[in-house]
């Protein structure tokens, strides 16, 4: 029987897959012989049981002689009633479980591939959606911890949070209850969504030459870059990863999941701008606007309710059309200084953009310098009653910049604004700057070759210099398109180029003018002629001047930082945050307070002791956030990843427990044989 069996074994051996490191390897499906011959072991065991007799001398009388011998005969028969044997049932069931292994048993389940896992989870505004109940992010959560439960001995899995900026929760580690821990530890934000950071952590991981800013709280510490499977957790709500290989993140048999949190027919209504301003003819006359977006597939219809201070002062329905945005203006009396809140009452997934604040703080005088050679038009625009109520303008010829007096005033922090009129520092002033003809010193800026009347194609007027700015008549001489710095915005659009631009510099704002207003004796645009200008020139002193509060012009959003100005002698300021404790913030080497802790939407009031300076507003206004349609793959970089509303079936191998089963039964009837025990 033995060596019919290690025959059949060896046979299945030759149609064998993967070795298993148990006894043999597993055997695929066997030819119809090969069974035919397997199901004869059975018989031959059950044959053998019946021819088994061990005979004895034994001295006996003659007549019980041939009784014995009858019997002999008869107990050597093959076609006898079958008796009672446990060696036999062992025998046969050990047989029987040999020939359902090569049958390949499977179960289905869930499919977990791999032994290194990087689980990414998306905790953005988006992600406190309310139509997966109880949120996105618990729903995150839990799909997250499915994984972690089901991860096997020696399994290693990293977990790391993930909005505008990436988190590691907890570097690799095999354990899943400290796994499981700090899942449930994550907490929602209000931030916005990019998955760069997180990926760039990810790789890190898995990409031997690439860095990653892992921290040291892991179990288990990993010399070098290992591959691992990605998977994300997240509604897809922000921009594509460009220019980013996902390497060992993306090889065969580990490609990334995109697992998709949230319902794909989910709606919302949000509060996509809020900004005030004021009448050029009447300063003290305070106009509201307010941009409201349809998110939804139909229309809906909301009222718009405008408080301030906490007091209503006005409402508004409004109908919307499916996927576009309505405008809202209100025209409250006249308003010094306050909190104003916009609130709708939209029924929708997304709570946290249906209300927005902005702050009316009583103005300060800014501190200009305005460096030219001659600019008639304007100096008529910065001398008007408007201007001279905001800042106090001093102007000085290009020699100016090389004396004492100018540096010293520079350096330390001195005005608020300079313009500087064809002409350029050797140094960058602690201050926002307005260059007009000329490109600043600062990095990042490049100009290209000087264009021939430029034609304006395009204006933002969204942003605060360019406010109820008209240029659709304005004619350009000529111009040059500039290339502003990494996170530069283009104000005025050419054909040929951006001729305005504007941007950041630790800390301040530079605006590049690529044309000039007036060139010796020739006007170098026939802008001045046109009501804009003066326009222009308040939006300029109001914003780089800093007499308007950062929120009228619109409102930060939640994690960037706001560098609060005040004429107060304090050295530390406290700010109280719409959630947890206030915090002290210290004047910085630019003269302001550089307020960094902008996490959670509100108003954030800020006081000097007992002395109220004002306040600022925390706001979303992210049409990628109060989209809450989920996207259904994630672009990075060439590399597209589906998404997936649940986990892939898989079928889950049973053969190697059913092995092991017949080799207990084995050594079960090789115990019960040698020990002689019968039943």
């Amino acid at each position: 029987m033995m060596a019919a069996l290690r025959n059949i074994v060896d046979s299945a051996r030759n149609y064998g897959a993967k070795a298993t490191g148990l006894l043999f390897e597993r055997a695929e499906m066997l030819v119809v012989w090969q069974w035919l011959l397997l199901a004869l072991v059975p018989l031959l065991i059950v044959l053998l049981y019946f021819l088994k007799l061990k005979r004895q001398p034994l001295q006996v009388p003659s007549t019980y002689l041939w009784h014995k011998s009858i019997e002999d005969l008869h107990v050597n028969s093959v076609w006898q009633r079958l008796r009672q044997s446990l060696l036999l049932y062992l025998q046969l069931l050990f047989i029987a479980l040999v020939a359902w292994t090569l049958l390949r048993p499977t179960i289905q389940g869930k499919r977990l591939i791999g032994d290194r896992f990087i689980f990414l989870v998306d905790n953005s505004a988006s992600m406190g959606a309310t139509d997966v109940a109880p949120t996105r992010l618990d729903e995150a959560k839990k799909r997250a911890g499915e994984l972690i439960d089901e991860m096997r001995t020696g399994d290693v899995a990293m977990l790391v949070s993930f909005s505008d900026g990436a988190k590691i929760e907890q570097s690799f580690s095999e354990d899943p209850r400290e796994l499981r821990r700090r899942l449930d530890a994550i907490k929602q934000t209000d931030r916005s969504t990019s998955l760069a950071e997180a990926l760039r952590v990810a790789a890190g991981l898995a990409n031997p030459g690439r860095s990653s800013n892992r921290e040291d709280a892991g179990d288990v510490q990993v010399a070098e870059a290992e591959p691992a499977t990605l998977y994300i957790f997240s509604d897809g709500k922000f921009p594509k990863v460009k220019d980013f290989s996902l390497g060992h993140l993306a090889e065969k048999g580990r490609e990334p999941n995109y697992v998709i949190i949230g319902e794909p027919d989910a709606t919302n209504v949000a509060i996509g701008a809020f900004t005030t301003g004021r009448q050029e003819a009447n300063p003290d006359h305070l106009q509201v606007f307010a941009r409201l977006d349809n998110h939804c597939a139909e229309k809906v219809s909301v009222i718009a309710e405008l408080s301030l201070n906490g007091e209503l002062i006005d409402a508004k329905p409004i109908d919307i059309e499916p996927g576009d945005s309505t405008g809202v203006e209100y025209d409250p009396d006249k308003v010094e200084t306050g909190v104003l809140k916009l609130s709708i009452d939209a029924k929708d997934a997304l709570a946290i953009d249906n209300v927005a604040w902005t702050t009316i703080n009583a103005r300060r005088r800014g501190k200009v310098l305005f460096v030219t050679p001659e600019n008639k038009p304007l100096e008529f625009a910065l001398n008007t009653d408007r201007v001279r109520e905001l800042a106090d303008v001093t102007q000085r010829t290009p020699d100016f910049l090389a004396q004492p007096d100018y540096r010293k005033q520079a350096d330390g922090g001195g005005y608020d604004l300079v313009i500087y009129d064809r002409c350029r520092p050797e140094q960058m002033p602690q201050a926002n700057t307005l260059f007009i003809g000329r490109l600043p010193l600062s990095d990042g800026w490049r100009a290209g070759e000087m264009a021939d009347v430029p034609q304006i194609i395009d204006v933002e007027q969204g942003h605060p210099l360019m406010q109820i700015v008209e240029m659709g008549n304005v004619l350009i001489v000529e111009g040059t398109p500039l290339f502003p710095p990494s996170g530069g915005t283009t104000l005025i659009d050419s054909q040929v180029g951006a001729m305005f631009a504007i941007g950041p510099r630790e800390g301040y704002e530079d605006a590049v003018m690529g044309f000039m207003i007036v060139d010796q004796d020739k006007m170098g645009t026939d802008w001045p002629r046109f009501a804009s200008f003066p326009v222009f020139v308040l939006n300029t002193i109001e914003y780089l001047a800093g007499t308007r509060s950062s929120l009228d012009s619109g409102s930060v959003r939640p994690g960037q930082p706001i560098a609060w100005r005040s004429d107060t002698p304090a050295e530390r300021i406290q700010v109280r945050p719409p959630k947890g404790a206030p915090f002290e913030v210290s004047r910085g080497a630019l003269n302001t307070f550089n307020v960094t802790s902008t996490a959670d939407v509100g108003v954030y009031e800020v006081r000097a002791g007992d002395q109220a300076l004002g306040s600022f507003a925390v706001n979303l206004f992210d049409g990628n956030e109060s989209d809450v349609r989920p996207a259904l793959e994630l672009a990075v970089g060439d590399y597209k990843v589906e998404g997936k509303t649940s986990r892939e079936p898989a079928r889950r191998d049973l053969w190697k427990i059913v092995l092991l089963a017949a080799l207990a039964v084995l050594l079960a009837e090789w115990y019960i044989y040698n020990r002689r025990v019968y039943v």
